[in-house]
């Protein structure tokens, strides 16, 4: 007696041009700053005036970097709140579609910012995660992930002290473009 095959998987559907050009220009944006700047001026205009700035300092380690413009002061000359505040829900969203490529679709569900004391000087944002991001990503389902930012001011000499001017924390909204298209969400 043969065995029972298992039952074909179901085929790939090719995706649209659209489809394949949001991809492109999504991964485009994840990996390469000019076209991060291009793609903010377009969709995210605040976060191009701002002139906020991201890196990967390793795999861990997400800074997010806001200077100290005119834009980003208040009449008092020290960073404006609704700038800190802002600009914390971009790097955290940034931080995470870094992270999990342009299949996925990341929506803020809620921030928090607790103010220390006022910043007067460009604003770093270090980005943590508490939960572990790659096993999410790597369920391939929906998931929420809330990340912790310290918000310090950037120092001017080797001998100062950090400041810390903030504590952020964000709760986002993980889906796969996959699963959105499977339930007739996105086109």
């Amino acid at each position: 007696m043969s065995e029972p095959r298992p039952e074909d998987p179901k085929p790939k559907r090719k995706r649209t041009l659209w489809e394949r050009g949001e991809a492109f220009v999504s991964r485009l944006s994840t990996k390469n700053h000019f076209w991060h700047s291009v793609c903010s001026r377009i969709w995210l205009p605040y976060a191009f005036k701002s002139g906020i700035k991201m890196k990967m300092i390793d795999s861990k380690t997400f800074e997010a970097v806001v200077p100290f413009r005119r834009f980003n002061r208040n009449w008092y000359n020290a960073m404006a709140g609704a700038a800190l505040l802002g600009n914390a829900e971009i790097a955290g969203g940034s931080y995470i579609f870094r992270v999990c490529g342009a299949d996925y679709t990341v929506v803020c569900k809620k921030l928090e910012y607790r103010f220390l004391r006022p910043c007067l000087g460009p604003a770093v944002y270090h980005v943590e995660p508490e939960e572990d991001i790659d096993e999410l990503v790597a369920s391939g389902k929906e998931f929420n992930l809330t990340v912790k930012m310290n918000v310090v001011q950037q120092i001017r000499r080797p001998s100062d002290k950090q400041k810390r001017v903030g504590v952020a924390t964000a709760t986002f909204h993980v889906t796969p473009k996959a699963h959105q298209r499977s339930r007739g969400r996105l086109r």
